[in-house]
Parts: C-alpha cells; sequence; structure tokens
C-alpha cells in the first residue's frame, strides 16, 4: 500500500510538473491577414500575455486552412466550413456585403439589386477558391457577369474594389471600416456565417491551449467588433 501511494504521488508530482510546463511555450494561431492587424490593435493580446507571461501568441496567416490535425497550427479563427473532427466555440458573426469605390460609383452607378450585379464588372476570388461559398454564391446570382478581378486573398479584393475596376463582396469588418469603399448592398444573408475559434480534441484540454481558448471566449463581447465590424 505504501508502494501505492508513493507511485501516486510520484505520478501526481509529474503531472504538476507537466502542466506548469504546458504554461510557458508558443501558441500558434492560424488566421486571415487582416485579422491580424485588429486583433493587435485591440490590446486584447496584450492583456492575455500579462496574464499568462509566459505564453507567447504567434500568428500564422494564411487565406488557405492550415491542417490543425497535422499539426501545422495549434488554433484557428475561422468563418467557413471546417473539419468535423475539430472543437471550438463560437465567437461572432461572419458578415459579407457588396462593395465598390466613390470613383467606380460615380462613374458607373450602383446596382440597385441583386440581379443588376451581372451589368457589372466583378471583383472576387481566383478558382482555387471555387469552393468558397463566395464564388458559389456570385454564380448563382450573376453566372454570366465579367470578373475584371480575380484574387487569392482578401486584403489583395480590397484593393482591387478601392481601385475602382469593378465591385464585389467583402468582409463589413474591412469594407466598412475604409473610407476608400462604400457599402452598395447588403449584408448577403447567403454568405453568413459563424466566426469560431477551433482546435484539434486532443489539444483543446491541454493548459496552454485551454488557457487561450477561456480567455477568447471570455472576451467575446469586445472581440465582435473586431470580427464583424
Amino acid at each position: 500500500m505504501a508502494q501505492r501511494v508513493a507511485r501516486a504521488v510520484a505520478e501526481l508530482e509529474q503531472y504538476l510538473d507537466d502542466t506548469a510546463r504546458e504554461l510557458d511555450g508558443v501558441i500558434r494561431v492560424t488566421c486571415p491577414e487582416p485579422l491580424v492587424l485588429r486583433i493587435v490593435q485591440s490590446k486584447l493580446l496584450d492583456a492575455f500575455h500579462a496574464r499568462h507571461p509566459k505564453l507567447l501568441v504567434e500568428f500564422m496567416t494564411s487565406d488557405r486552412y492550415l491542417d490543425l490535425s497535422r499539426g501545422e497550427a495549434d488554433v484557428a479563427f475561422r468563418s467557413g466550413d471546417t473539419d468535423d473532427e475539430l472543437v471550438g466555440r463560437k465567437i461572432a458573426d461572419s458578415l459579407w456585403a457588396i462593395y465598390a469605390s466613390p470613383d467606380y460609383v460615380e462613374r458607373h452607378g450602383r446596382p440597385a439589386t441583386i440581379q443588376d450585379m451581372a451589368q457589372h464588372p466583378l471583383v472576387g476570388f481566383e478558382t482555387t477558391f471555387s469552393s468558397h461559398r463566395m464564388l458559389t454564391w456570385l454564380a448563382e446570382v450573376a453566372p454570366n457577369a465579367r470578373f475584371a478581378v480575380r484574387n487569392n486573398s482578401v486584403l489583395g479584393l480590397v484593393s482591387a474594389v478601392k481601385s475602382g475596376v469593378g465591385i464585389g463582396p467583402l468582409p463589413t469588418a474591412l469594407g466598412d471600416a475604409d473610407d476608400g469603399l462604400i457599402r452598395i448592398l447588403g449584408p448577403i444573408p447567403e454568405l453568413t456565417r459563424s466566426w469560431r475559434i477551433l482546435a484539434h480534441p486532443d489539444l483543446r484540454r491541454t493548459p496552454r491551449i485551454a488557457a487561450f481558448f477561456d480567455f477568447i471566449i471570455e472576451q467575446r463581447a469586445a472581440l465582435k467588433p473586431i470580427f464583424t465590424g
């Protein structure tokens, strides 16, 4: 019995040591590039690092989905369809609307309805993003429209619409905050999704990842304008 107690004490001490080490390290967070600046400017990361000074958040920006099950990142902020294997929580709504530049509207006018978009040159993702809801929706509402620009990033879409070459869907968090853009239609219900924080279930309950998850969920009210606008 004494030996069993001694083993149990040793296992508990090892667990406590492992837990302490788990709260000392890097949390790799993947999300679209435009979110990084907005999150950093909000000072929320400063508050997280003040609470957990031995943890460091490292952003891995990409408009493609990094594979969490393969360890390409630890945590993801995502708004589209995702792997059912991942676990997470909703933190905000992802809203998209149709935008144009003031110069474009002055020269070409603005569509009064969604159906009128077919008469305007469009800005959208390139065909490697063929499964993205934006391209699927544009193909339904404006199947014969001409694309003036196709791009492989959200920031590229913003720049293209601001240049005045055409109109296109953009996240409201970016479009409404930019003086060089005018919202002309929307938000578009078919493009609405939920922003979620996600992780692989094998990592979700580790102290390092749990600390970040709990902080983000606690700060959902402050995150809403960052993600939704």
